[in-house]
């Protein structure tokens, strides 16, 4: 069974910084694109950005050039770092796998438990 263990999150004050993290257990051999969402209550669960296994990247516009995806493939691991936060980047951030290639199968459309990341003075 994989699964997708996230660490990181909390309060933190307008402008700061914080990093998520995001590793998959198991006996992994590969993963496709990972990515980070998002949702705020209220509203729906929202793309804020996305790395395909080349490295390749891409990001909500709310987010560009204050957030970067990471990650590393040998710890099979996604990072989010954000900076410059908002009180509206506030939400449950969830990370996300399209397909996980492990020892006891491959499984797809994975997701993390979820993190609260509240930003407020």
């Amino acid at each position: 069974q994989v699964q997708l263990v996230h660490s990181g999150g909390g309060l933190v004050q307008p402008g700061g910084s914080l990093r998520l993290s995001c590793a998959a257990s198991g006996s992994i051999f590969s993963i496709d694109a990972m990515g980070w969402y998002r949702q705020a209550p209220g509203k729906q669960r929202e793309l804020v950005a996305l790395i395909t296994s080349g490295g390749s990247t891409d990001y909500a516009d709310s987010v560009k050039g204050r957030f970067t995806i990471s990650r590393d493939n040998a710890k099979n691991t996604v990072y989010l770092q954000m900076n410059s936060l908002k009180p509206e980047d506030t939400a449950v951030y969830c990370c996300y796998a399209g397909s996980v290639h492990s020892g006891s199968g491959s499984y797809h459309h994975l997701w993390g438990q979820g993190t609260q990341v509240t930003v407020s003075s």
